[in-house]
């Protein structure tokens, strides 16, 4: 006879003498236990023997639903599969699971902390916008729909932050997939531009000449902290990356040879390379570092955190403009273009290119020249950099000096 909903209701927890089975159709029936209890079960034939396969119980497991199951598994039966093997591998699939938080952190320990400078960072973004949400959530199982949503609400914020954590965030399920740890990847047509409405490009702040007389007239009088105010001032001398100098050791600095070297963990480039960034100290920037490293005493790092022996946190250096800026507007009424410490490297770079050949001005950078140049010149053309140094401070030094705000 064919089983009906009305017929399992009026069985479920009836007392009984013995075990009774009866049949449904396409070898799918049910065994009722002497206590009432209902369980959907499979017959099939695999390998010339007889086998039985449990579905579930009855309310758990619908009719409809037994029969949808029991018609999945006799198709991969036709496939050649045992259904029992099969259930198996998916119990086991399902228990060894990967939720996101943990696919995160191994794709960040065994991909992101040996090939990305920015590790810190991408780090701190999902564990503030991202895991707290989706953390302990199957990984297979979140939906392109749950992605989006979270990352509108991100974009409202920072589009910036919301289109790196898309970028990681899919870099990390490719990973997953790759190894077989996850089975999907819905992040995988999503794009920043066309379903986030982030608008990326270039960045073209470019600080004027006017434009750092203003902010460091302000910047000596804020209420910054004046480790900080050196901090914000080698960005600019050196034009290098904020985790360049923000990771620099005391060490790192010889001033017999008059050295910086930048360790190849410390930089962009050197997780590839695995070489250093050699920079010259010339004597104008030597006080910078003096000061800095009297200022942090105590601690093997040049800039420290307040109150800590540790390096600067990942993202102090954010508002350090801002001081800058709500200064002027609130003593000198002038609502500055907003920059970022980024655009300080972007300012050394366009005033260099005045004073140095280009290659010199990449190698200050801690760029890699350009293919078969970069790899038969290995020369580290510090004298050069030297003198262009020693020009971009006499130059910056000038500017500093214009007395317009002082009437």
């Amino acid at each position: 006879m064919a089983l009906s909903e009305a017929w399992l209701k009026a069985q479920l927890g009836k007392d009984r003498e013995k075990i009774e089975e009866f049949a449904d159709r396409d070898a799918m029936g049910v065994r009722i236990s002497p206590k009432g209890k209902i369980v959907f079960q499979l017959r099939y034939r695999y390998n010339g023997k007889q086998c039985r396969l449990d579905l579930g119980s009855y309310p758990n497991l619908s009719l409809k639903g037994a029969r949808q199951e029991a018609d999945r598994l006799r198709a991969e039966l036709e496939k050649g599969y045992d259904p029992k093997q099969v259930r198996l591998k998916e119990k086991v699939s399902i228990r060894d699971a990967y939720i996101f938080e943990t696919l995160f952190y191994e794709w960040h320990e065994k991909f992101c902390i040996p090939n990305k400078a920015s590790e810190h960072e991408i780090k701190r973004s999902f564990e503030i916008y991202v895991l707290p949400s989706l953390g302990k959530q199957n990984s297979d199982d979140i939906s392109a729909y749950q992605w989006i949503s979270l990352l509108e609400g991100v974009a409202k914020k920072s589009p910036s932050i919301a289109a790196r954590i898309l970028l990681n965030a899919n870099q990390c399920l490719k990973w997953g997939q790759k190894r077989g740890l996850i089975m999907n990847n819905h992040l995988i047509n999503i794009s920043a531009k066309h379903d986030l409405r982030i608008e990326k490009g270039m960045r073209e702040r470019t600080l004027t000449d006017e434009d750092i007389y203003l902010s460091w007239y302000a910047l000596e009088r804020t209420r910054m902290t004046y480790k900080n105010k050196i901090f914000l001032t080698l960005l600019l001398i050196y034009g290098c990356r904020v985790g360049e100098l923000k990771n620099a050791k005391k060490a790192d600095f010889d001033f017999e040879s008059m050295i910086w070297i930048v360790p190849p963990e410390n930089h962009k480039t050197g997780r590839k390379t695995k070489k250093p960034i050699i920079r010259p100290i010339i004597d104008s920037i030597k006080p910078y570092l003096v000061q800095a490293m009297e200022l942090s005493e105590g601690s093997e790092y040049l800039f420290t955190a307040d109150g800590s022996n540790k390096p600067l946190g990942e993202t102090s250096h954010l508002t350090m403009p801002n001081n800058i800026f709500q200064w002027l507007k609130r003593h000198k009424s002038i609502d500055m273009e907003h920059w970022s410490v980024h655009d300080l490297r972007r300012t050394m770079r366009t005033n260099m290119s005045t004073i140095a050949q280009p290659h010199v001005c990449e190698i200050m950078l801690g760029h890699a020249l350009p293919k078969i140049w970069g790899t038969y010149d290995k020369h580290d053309y510090l004298e050069d950099q030297a003198v262009a140094y020693v020009k971009w401070v006499e130059r910056l030094k000038l500017i500093w000096k214009n007395e317009a705000l002082d009437n």
